[in-house]
């Protein structure tokens, strides 16, 4: 199916599709839990970085770009949704994190804290990476919502891009949930369940996005920066220390360029 048959389909079923395609990722990445107890740590570096490498490609080519240009044809200044909608993404992000006592510690460490109870950190790890999925469904709501008033195959094209590189970030963040809660005890079942689970708040934010994005149109350019914004932030504070933190790094540094350049390629190649 080409470019120009799936604009044929409304926008909202659309951005459904993908938000659950990377819900199912999701649960691919919490399958590990099945074979692996310990997974080997520079797999996983190599995995986040590459996940960083396209979030930051993706903040740009499919939410960034396509923002200043919608501004300069509403005849707004671009840089001013640019910026104002990428910091407010940021400082979104910023407060949600402020109400979590300790989103920003190593799962290890969340998994390890001496005054929790095994489901108290369990939970906390599950709110956790939840929880910075929100802006990831957004971002993926916003791309294709942006549809609704441009159904151009270039803009297509970028949710596409953007899913794809969103789905694979998605990929070790199952395991990330899973495999800490099989060292907890529990059983490879039920810590599957939670890792999947963790990933059905991608559809309901992206139904969001939609929403938001359909229901006032000159605030586009803003609600991509929006996007852009969270997403940046959560690869800035999570992803990219997370992947540098043993002395494994280089992994990390060389799957954020393939990343990068995978996002790329997505986007000339789909565009």
């Amino acid at each position: 199916m080409n470019l120009e048959n799936l604009l044929s389909y409304h926008h909202v079923l659309l951005a459904l599709f993908a938000s659950v395609f990377t819900w199912l990722v999701t649960a691919l990445g919490a399958a590990l839990v099945f074979f692996f107890k310990h997974p080997n740590r520079k797999f996983f570096n190599a995995m986040l970085g590459f996940a960083a490498g396209i979030m930051i490609a993706a903040s740009f080519w499919s939410l960034l770009s396509p923002a200043v240009e919608m501004a300069k044809l509403n005849g707004i200044p671009p840089w001013i949704p640019a910026i104002s909608g990428f910091l407010g993404g940021g400082v979104f992000i910023h407060f949600i994190d402020r109400l979590l006592p300790l989103i920003h510690k190593r799962v290890d460490a969340i998994t390890t804290v001496d005054r929790s109870s095994s489901w108290q950190r369990s939970f906390l790890l599950v709110f956790t990476l939840t929880l910075h999925k929100i802006p990831e469904g957004l971002a993926i709501g916003t791309a294709f919502g942006v549809l609704s008033a441009n159904p151009d195959t270039g803009i297509l094209a970028g949710a596409i891009a953007l899913t794809l590189g969103i789905a694979i970030q998605t990929f070790p963040e199952g395991a990330a949930i899973s495999i800490p809660l099989r060292r907890e005890g529990f059983s490879r079942l039920k810590a599957f369940n939670f890792g999947q689970l963790s990933g059905l708040i991608m559809p309901v934010s992206a139904l969001l996005g939609v929403y938001l994005v359909t229901l006032v149109s000159v605030a586009l350019p803003y609600a991509l920066s929006f996007a852009a914004g969270a997403m940046l932030f959560v690869v800035i504070r999570e992803l990219i220390p997370e992947s540098h933190n043993s002395e494994d790094n280089q992994y990390a540094t060389v799957g954020a360029m393939l990343g990068i350049a995978m996002m790329l390629y997505l986007d000339v190649a789909l565009g």
